[in-house]
């Protein structure tokens, strides 16, 4: 099953009629074809805890419709929590976007008092289903048209929520529409990436029954979906629309995806470097504890083991006369270029998990902390969002406070710091694809040893795929603009940052299928030339279940075949799983300088 989705670099352009407006019909952003999940995992229950989300569960929510549910752990921290929303309101406790308003009505009195009082309640009621409704049509255009990256913000938010305030019926909403597969209609811009309150809105729409949402893949009114799956809308209480919304799910969601995708793109780098190798009849010199000795660092001596252990058993440690001393420096720095970006990926694998599984939510609310607990929340200024205690709390005091949490570092410093490895791994596995022409390098000649005419694996499209990577380095520069009355002066642009990461990874994708078609013809030269070669267990396995998908042909001139070598390669990549042929040691944790193979090298 193939597990990157498809990239859209253009917005299609419809027409859409507004009513109320004597029907003018005004262009507009339209939905392109939405891509449904395939609910394989839909017998499979997620527990959130607000702590352990991992990122192979997000993909198993987001992408195969696994169900989810909160640990008894993680409900009753947010009962707790929304018990001292109400209790600081009836305390006269100032709480931001509450009985206080947001951005820059910071200071305007919402209301007063009780929220729950027979006085408040219908108030506080009708001002939250009236933000719930609008959000149904807030952000701008294009709609989103992956249903796994509306279910990855989905679940990203419903975990770290466990530590807001949102009133049950909103909790228990979150996770009736992840399980029932009613995933909103969502727009994809409109959010700066500090804050994704547009998206959030969108599925807030929806569990009022407002909007459109697409119920297991069928598109349909938001309401009558509800129906259907056996919901009844919900009634918004609190600051419910704080609770859902004051979050940077989308593009952690996203980021979730980006960083199962990498790990994938890596692996296979890794194991098309040492069907390269074989096919280069390379010297294996690099990879050697001699060299790992002389530079012992924690990823790279782990890639080179990983590599020298895919290749053990190949030809390349037979003794060849007609091997040359050193390949082009492409092969032999690759295993180097492939090292650090896995550990950029482990950073950046670390930051979301970080991210999914803490508070990125504005206000701060915490049950059980008082004044003893630090000098500074006994001071005056924090005593005033010192909540006491009572009835509404069920006895439980606590701190509600503003904050930045929504500003989502240092995830969005990592994602570019992984972009930018990649693409320097990219550079050599497309400088190492166009070696394979160069005699100089492989001795012969395909066409030499393979009947049917000349073979040529590169020219234009891995050069063309690099420069498309490499024009997504270049970092987002630093931009703050103060809108929402100079308040929110500070944006992230994390959403750019993770659409660059996720085309980076896809078109990474891409060009190591070019990199594996033309390590899979010099491994046919290669077996040619001496049938008795092996090339080690992984690449062997790959190299065999490759050409059982796109056989070696009689020859590029002689091709009917209606779709490319390159094309059918692609397609073999996205869709096949890297770890059926090779699953070695995992990737090491941590940063670290040091490396196993040290402990083996003389002093």
């Amino acid at each position: 099953m193939c597990a990157y989705p498809r990239l859209r670099h253009s917005l299609a352009l419809g027409a859409l009629t507004l009513i109320g407006t004597g029907g003018v019909s005004l262009p507009a952003l339209a939905a392109g074809a939405y891509t449904p999940i395939t609910p394989t995992m839909a017998e499979r229950t997620i527990t959130l805890t607000g702590h352990d989300l991992t990122i192979e569960q997000i993909v198993q929510v987001a992408r195969y419709g696994a169900k989810v549910q909160l640990s008894p752990e993680a409900r009753q921290r947010q009962a707790d929590n929304y018990g001292l929303l109400l209790e600081a309101a009836a305390e006269g406790v100032a709480v931001y976007w509450f009985n206080r308003g947001a951005g820059d009505q910071r200071e305007t009195v919402m209301f007063e008092g009780d929220a729950t009082s027979p006085a408040n309640k219908p108030k506080v009621a009708q001002m939250q289903m009236w933000s719930f409704r609008r959000g149904a049509v807030w952000g701008f255009g294009p709609e989103v048209e992956d249903e796994d990256i509306v279910r990855a913000m989905m679940v990203v938010r419903a975990n770290a929520m466990t530590f807001n305030a949102p009133s049950p019926q909103l909790a228990q909403m979150l996770l009736d529409l992840l399980n029932k597969r009613i995933t909103p209609v969502v727009q994809s811009r409109g959010t700066l990436g500090e804050g994704d309150l547009a998206q959030l809105s969108n599925v807030g729409g929806a569990m009022v029954g407002a909007g459109e949402v697409y119920y297991q893949g069928v598109r349909m009114p938001a309401a009558k979906a509800l129906a259907q799956a056996g919901l009844k809308p919900i009634e918004p209480f609190a600051a419910d629309d704080n609770a859902l919304t004051s979050s940077d799910a989308y593009a952690t969601g996203q980021a979730a995806l980006v960083v199962n995708d990498a790990r994938r793109a890596l692996e296979w780098a890794d194991l098309i470097y040492a069907m390269d190798l074989n096919g280069m009849n390379s010297s294996i010199t690099p990879l050697s504890l001699v060299v790992q000795c002389d530079r012992p660092g924690l990823w790279l001596n782990w890639d080179a083991a990983r590599v020298l252990d895919m290749i053990k058993g190949s030809y390349l440690f037979d003794a060849d006369p007609t091997r040359i001393i050193q390949d082009p420096e492409s092969l032999r720095a690759s295993s180097i270029r492939q090292a650090a970006a896995w550990q950029e990926w482990s950073a950046l694998n670390e930051a979301v998990l970080f991210q999914a599984n803490s508070s990125d939510h504005n206000p701060a609310v915490h049950v059980g902390l008082g004044p003893q607990d630090s000098w500074e929340l006994a001071s005056a200024q924090m005593l005033r969002f010192y909540v006491k205690g009572g009835p509404l709390s069920h006895g439980q005091h606590g701190y509600i406070v503003s904050n930045a949490n929504w500003d989502p570092y240092p995830m969005a410093n990592k994602l570019e710091n992984f972009v930018i490895a990649l693409a320097n791994m990219d550079v050599a596995v497309m400088l190492r694809i166009d070696r394979f022409s160069s005699p100089f390098f492989t001795v012969v000649k395909a066409s030499d040893v393979l009947p049917g005419g000349p073979r040529w694996i590169g020219g234009y499209t891995p050069v063309a795929l690099q420069q498309e990577i490499q024009s997504l380095t270049n970092p987002v520069a630093p931009f703050g603009s103060a809108i929402v009355g100079t308040v929110e002066d500070l944006q992230a642009q994390t959403l750019i940052k993770v659409q660059h990461a996720r085309q980076a990874v896809a078109t990474t994708m891409d060009l190591l299928a070019h990199d594996l078609l033309g390590a899979s013809l010099w491994i046919d030269v290669r077996k040619a030339q001496n049938a008795s070669r092996e090339f080690g267990q992984a690449p062997l396995a790959a190299w065999t279940a490759f050409r059982k998908a796109v056989p070696l042909g009689p020859g590029p001139f002689a091709s009917t075949a209606v779709a490319s070598e390159e094309m059918l390669a692609a397609a073999f990549v996205h869709g096949t799983d890297p770890a059926a042929f090779y699953s070695g040691a995992p990737p090491p944790s941590g940063t670290g300088k040091t490396a196993p193979a040290a402990a083996r090298c003389s002093p």
